[in-house]
């Protein structure tokens, strides 16, 4: 799902305050944030539920991309109760993505 400014908050913080959201700070001309989007979106699809996948451009949402001090992408935050639990920036293999969401989700 393609979040915005305008949903963010409800989209994200509302929703992370009833289950984890993972938000993918991307931007097209990105070339890691290509090799890492379709893992984060398998890993979604194989976690069945046990989080919510966001994808926020930040050519888009320059706004979103200040207050969350987005420097570098792709960086990837994981949203509980309302508020950035963890992060990680650059595009990571999914074994690695894989143990960064275990040790999030539990």
């Amino acid at each position: 799902m393609e979040v915005t400014s305008k949903n963010f908050n409800k989209e994200v913080i509302e929703k992370s305050k009833e289950i984890p959201v993972v938000v993918d700070f991307w931007a097209e001309w990105c070339r890691p944030c290509l090799f890492l989007g379709p893992i984060l979106e398998k890993l979604s699809k194989e976690y069945d539920g046990k989080f919510i996948l966001v994808k926020v451009n930040i050519e888009q949402s320059p706004l979103l991309a200040r207050i969350y001090n987005i420097v570098s992408i792709p960086r990837v935050n994981m949203f509980k109760n309302g508020e950035v639990a963890d992060e990680f920036v650059g595009a990571m293999p999914e074994p690695e993505v894989k143990k960064w969401l275990d040790k999030n989700l539990g």
